[in-house]
């Protein structure tokens, strides 16, 4: 993808799943990837394939971590061009059972993380005219069962980048987000339902042509975040192998 060439990307969630299909595919298309994620050893395997770029175990709930990362990144590579915020999980629990823990867990890393992140990098995104692209999920634009917390982050999710998108219109910066469906990752493969569940709400988030490859999400991604797409800002992009057709 020509449109990210010489570019510098900051990409979290890296370590594994789509983020670090998301931080290969940059690579291959020419830019240079500084990638985070809690997992060093892992990150360390992601980026053996990767040239010319680096990594950093980051926890990106701390605030403080948020903004060593972003002035890591940039001091190493001289700027930064685009934040995508993958890291995130998702853990189906049945709301009259949810804890304050489980709660306050699922806005820290789903929405809290990708806040810190957009707010320490917007500076550096601002004076290089570069983009943000937050992965949120279709639990952003519709409900899924036994997913409160989850939901509420992704939806917050998607009001952060329209909020971002509007407060910079009149500057060199392009905001939008990517919302998946079910992916074959390592995330689904440690999928578990709340105790006696109702399978048939589950399954409502189910999409008709079944479970998407995360390359299939990555290069939407790397569109968005590529000079190609510089008309498009304060998009929301369902990418969702059919589930939102209806």
């Amino acid at each position: 993808m020509a449109g990210l060439q010489g570019k510098v990307a900051l990409v979290t969630g890296a370590s594994s799943g789509l983020g670090a299909e998301t931080a290969r595919l940059l690579s291959r298309s020419g830019a240079t990837v500084f990638g985070i994620a809690r997992d060093p050893d892992k990150l360390a395997t992601v980026f053996d394939d990767i040239e010319g770029g680096g990594y950093a175990s980051v926890n990106v709930t701390v605030a403080q971590a948020c903004r060593d990362a972003v002035e890591q990144c940039v001091s190493r590579f001289g700027g930064l061009d685009v934040l995508i915020n993958i890291a995130g999980h998702h853990r189906m629990r049945r709301t009259e059972s949810m804890s304050d823990e489980d709660w306050e867990d699922d806005l820290a890393v789903n929405l809290n993380g990708p806040f810190f992140l957009c707010r320490a990098a917007l500076p550096h995104l601002l004076a290089r005219g570069g983009n943000i692209v937050n992965v949120a999920s279709i639990a952003g634009v519709e409900g899924q069962a036994y997913s409160a917390g989850y939901c509420s982050a992704k939806h917050g999710l998607i009001g952060l980048t329209r909020a971002l998108a509007i407060e910079y219109t009149a500057d060199r910066l392009r905001v939008n987000a990517v919302c998946p469906g079910g992916m074959l990752t390592p995330q689904i493969e440690q999928f578990s339902a709340p105790e006696d569940p109702n399978y048939e709400l589950i399954m409502r988030s189910a999409a008709p042509r079944g479970m998407m490859q995360p390359l299939d999400v990555a290069n939407v991604i790397a569109f968005l975040a590529s000079d190609d797409a510089a008309a498009v800002h304060g998009a929301v992009y369902r990418v969702d192998n059919g589930k939102g057709a209806g």
